[in-house]
């Protein structure tokens, strides 16, 4: 890092820096420390405010400020932040953005003080002072005072393209559904009774080793789910290998879970490992298994009853070690009456069944979601310096109101297209109906609940039973669960008429 000396600052400016150990040293009087580099850099130039982000004890950081503030004349402000440890660049960056922000908001001239804190705490400021908030940098030392710092080469033309591409790639996973590799069920959002439900059953589930089958329509989150069955599982420390079953060509299938020896098929350039040997001590994700050919379930079977696979091209076997949770977005069951699926394999992957119910029985789910989304969406543009986006109360009513066929995976690319076409702080409703996609009419029966064919029969009890759920779970969430507003909403006589009717219908719990 080259230096020169610089005397002219910019007029009301602000001051950023950690507190730094020998900062703590200078306000207790110890000998031969002098001022510390701190009161150092603010006597060089007379600036508005210091804004102090400091790990250390509360009262020794309080006693510093107070100390500061009889030294200099500018306002002091302190911002206490707790770090794992102060060379966690994570929680570094995380704390440093923050006071960052607040101060671009209030469009501020910042200098950001190198010096004081570790060199962990130096780099993140100079990362951020020359990509997302630009600011000048200072150093100061005994010998050679305060210095402004420069940085002989252009860390923006350098690393932002590729921070900006990691950013995309990102955006670009979670517009098809990627779930985080982290996931957890806290990541899971949901208020309503009927997701409560489906959690509690995957949670209980979870810390047994017994296959799971989760079925849900395209967008409900069911690897979202996966993943965070795995993090809770006594396999968490092993691997979680998700496969796509229907993007596999038929002709590679068996060599994909199994895999193959160098030579077994044209194209085998070397030995290598299937999906299940890849998976084993962990979790494999079979995502749209009822894509499988029916060959490959066979095998398949005979590997989950067994515990051993056979790669392409040899005839050794090696035992493997996998938990298997498979998805779908048909109804299995349905796929075995009519012939595309192997009843035994059916019995075998289903032994716990969890089902995701759409988006559009979720009642009272789709607001917290739209706020949680559309957090998200503004914290991947933030990394792009692009406008954080609010939503107009009109949009969000728009939002509200739509049947999201797609679920939550169209809830998230909508809030996306709207944040990206919006030029303005606020997403208007205009911008959001131009955001919604216009879905295809369903099928005849599909949506409708009163055209249902009658000729192949009609299971009476349980539509009344849905429509009954759907209706009792809004008043709920309308009326924060309140029974007596819920019972009035939905014309019963009391909030006792209303328990009835969730006793009746497996609401109760």
């Amino acid at each position: 890092m080259l230096c020169q000396n610089k005397n002219i600052f910019m007029r009301d400016h602000i001051l950023v820096s950690w507190i730094g150990r020998t900062d703590l040293r200078a306000a207790s009087g110890t000998e031969g420390v002098g001022p510390g580099p701190i009161v150092q850099a603010a006597n060089a130039h007379s600036y508005e405010a210091i804004h102090l982000l400091s790990d250390f004890d509360a009262s020794d950081a309080k006693n510093f400020v107070r100390w500061l503030s009889s030294q200099v004349s500018a306002k002091v402000h302190l911002h206490p932040a707790k770090l794992a440890s102060p060379t966690h660049f994570g929680d570094i960056y995380q704390h440093a953005a923050a006071v960052l922000d607040k101060l671009r908001q209030e469009n501020a001239n910042v200098t950001c003080h190198l010096s004081p804190g570790t060199p962990a705490m130096q780099s993140v400021w100079i990362l951020l002072a020359k990509t997302t908030h630009p600011a000048r940098l200072v150093q100061s030392s005994p010998e050679a005072g305060v210095e402004e710092a420069v940085i002989p080469f252009d860390i923006s033309a350098e690393f932002v393209p590729q921070l900006l591409l990691q950013s995309d790639r990102r955006l670009a996973e979670l517009a098809q559904g990627v779930a985080n590799e982290n996931a957890s069920f806290s990541d899971i959002i949901y208020r309503s009774v009927s997701m409560k439900r489906v959690v509690e059953q995957a949670q209980r589930v979870a810390v047994r080793s017994l296959p799971v089958l989760i079925e849900g329509e395209s967008g409900t989150g069911k690897e979202l789910m996966a993943r965070a069955i795995h993090r809770s599982s006594s396999r968490a420390g092993g691997p979680f290998i998700p496969v796509n079953c229907g993007a596999i060509p038929e002709e590679l299938v068996e060599s994909e879970f199994f895999g193959h020896k160098k030579g077994a098929f044209t194209g085998a350039a070397n030995d290598r490992k299937g999906h299940f040997e890849l998976a084993s001590g962990g979790t494999l994700f079979l995502d749209e298994v009822g894509e499988l050919p029916k060959p490959v379930q066979v095998k398949l079977l005979r590997t989950l009853q067994e515990g051993i696979v056979t790669p392409v091209g040899t005839s050794e076997e090696r035992k493997v070690d996998v938990r298997i949770i498979a998805a779908t977005n048909r109804t299995l069951i349905d796929e075995v009456a009519a012939g595309r699926f192997r009843e035994d394999l059916f019995y075998r992957l289903a032994v716990a069944i969890i089902k995701l119910p759409p988006l559009r029985e979720r009642a009272g789910d789709i607001s917290l979601l739209i706020d949680a989304l559309l957090q998200h969406v503004n914290d991947e543009a933030a990394k792009l310096g692009l406008r954080h986006k609010k939503l107009s109360a009109s949009a969000k009513n728009i939002m509200l109101q739509h049947r999201w066929p797609g679920n939550v995976r169209e809830l998230l690319n909508t809030l996306q297209r709207a944040s990206a076409w919006s030029d303005e702080e606020s997403i208007s409703a205009e911008a959001m109906r131009d955001a919604i996609l216009v879905a295809r009419p369903a099928a005849q029966g599909q949506e409708d609940i009163l055209g249902q064919s009658i000729e192949d029969g009609v299971a009476l009890e349980d539509v009344l039973a849905r429509v009954a759920r759907h209706y009792i779970e809004r008043a709920l969430a309308h009326s924060h669960n309140n029974k007596t507003q819920a019972a009035s909403l939905l014309g019963l006589g009391s909030y006792q008429t209303l328990t009835n009717w969730m006793k009746r219908y497996g609401l109760d719990a």
